[in-house]
């Protein structure tokens, strides 16, 4: 009763409605809900993982509030060992949680353009400049009204790479895919998921033509191996607006879109977020 009752006075103080939550899976490359008991504040709890900021809302579902008004919602990066003791800080307060282990597919792909996969110390240099600006923008921070963290699909068509695959280009292995790739056809629409802010746009190495945006709480999305971008730093977007053209850009084996979320500077499975898919 006590807690229902912090909670009603924070949503009537904070005028937020329920929120929309991602789905739970606290798998590597999923995403836990943490409900900071004890921790009865009226500002939001200031909360860590891995030293990336995390997102913290108000407990909007019963099943949270009554332990708490205040949810962390954590991206869980696909390199943690279940094995480990995995902790997050809140206002000073250590908060543990377990994730069970879970198996990816392998994928064999054949680059065509030997520097995408063993790229020569040029390109390794474009590479890093091109990391450094869009790990700023994952690590992008901002407090906007927050009424969903529901997604819709941005483009139209198949998944023809799920999130999470241990990728081989050329038999060589490389870092898991950190996306979901929509085969939607060159030149396929490419639309906001969710109201946002844009934070990065270039023209990079490995990903092609890309777009970063921000939709707040440490919450953002990237669009990879676009044909053609519509927006421009700095725009702020509605849920459908559009973001450019599906293409092939960058390092590809055909059209399509590479779609990333990250959460709290952590790369996580997109369909989490997206409720009909």
């Amino acid at each position: 009763m006590r807690f229902t009752a912090l909670l009603s006075g924070l949503l009537l103080s904070l005028n937020i409605q329920a929120i929309e939550l991602p789905e739970e899976s606290r798998v590597p490359g999923g995403i836990a809900l943490i409900p900071l008991a004890g921790l009865n504040t009226q500002q939001a709890p200031s909360a860590w993982y891995r030293g990336n900021r995390v997102m913290v809302i108000p407990s909007t579902e019963t099943r949270f509030a009554d332990q708490s008004p205040w949810l962390a919602v954590i991206g869980i990066p696909l390199s943690a060992k279940p094995a480990d003791e995995q902790l997050m800080k809140a206002d000073g307060k250590r908060f543990p949680f377990s994730i069970e282990d879970k198996a990816y597919k392998e994928q064999r792909l054949t680059i065509t353009n030997k520097r995408h996969v063993n790229p020569n110390q040029q390109d390794l240099a474009r590479y890093k400049r091109e990391k450094d600006e869009m790990v700023t923008a994952f690590k992008s921070w901002s407090t906007p009204e927050l009424s969903s963290l529901e997604f819709v699909l941005p483009s139209e068509g198949r998944f023809s790479s799920p999130f999470g695959l241990k990728r081989f280009f050329n038999d060589q292995p490389r870092n898991p895919h950190s996306g979901l790739d929509i085969a939607g056809g060159q030149g396929g629409a490419i639309n906001a998921p969710a109201p946002g802010k844009v934070v990065a746009v270039g023209d990079y190495f490995f990903n092609g033509k890309t777009v970063i945006v921000d939709h707040g709480f440490g919450l953002t999305t990237l669009y990879c191996h676009m044909s053609r971008i519509d927006v421009a730093i700095g725009d702020q977007l509605n849920t459908g607006d559009s973001i450019g053209a599906i293409g092939k850009t960058g390092r590809v084996t055909g059209p399509h879109l590479h779609w990333t979320v990250s959460l709290n500077n952590t790369r996580v499975d997109p369909l989490l977020f997206v409720r009909e898919h």
